[in-house]
């Protein structure tokens, strides 16, 4: 299996990041910019990418790295310590500029490659009054 990035995150992010209020910038690789086209008129976005710095798997973790919260198992968390090291995150899409999307909530690091990008909710459902 052979996966390849469409691009990567631009932010200010460190591991102590209020990622709800996050501004982020996907910037997606040119050869892939057509791929972008109406996107803008999502209200949300869900972003696929891979947590290309963590090495170590764990089956057991404490959410959001607190100790005080009692451990779950990984796919019952949102934690980077997963066997494929896949995240996905339901974003707000603010803006879209050429190749740019801008976005708010994404809990991804500077640097992070972006391995796709889906709309939050079916074309069927979009309610155009939400944009």
């Amino acid at each position: 299996m052979e996966i390849r990035p469409i691009g990567f995150v631009r932010n200010s992010a460190d591991e102590n990041t209020d990622w709800e209020d996050l501004i982020s910038e996907l910037e997606i690789l040119p050869e892939y910019e057509e791929g972008l086209y109406r996107i803008e008129e999502m209200p949300e976005i869900l972003v696929v990418f891979y947590f290309d710095r963590e090495r170590e798997i764990k089956m057991r973790v404490h959410p959001k790295h607190d100790h005080s919260i009692p451990q779950v198992g990984v796919f019952a968390s949102r934690s980077p310590t997963r066997p494929n090291f896949l995240g996905i995150t339901k974003v707000k899409l603010l803006e879209r500029r050429a190749n740019i999307l801008v976005v708010k909530g994404l809990d991804a690091l500077n640097g992070t490659p972006i391995l796709d990008i889906k709309p939050g909710v079916r074309w069927d459902q979009l309610d155009k009054s939400e944009k």
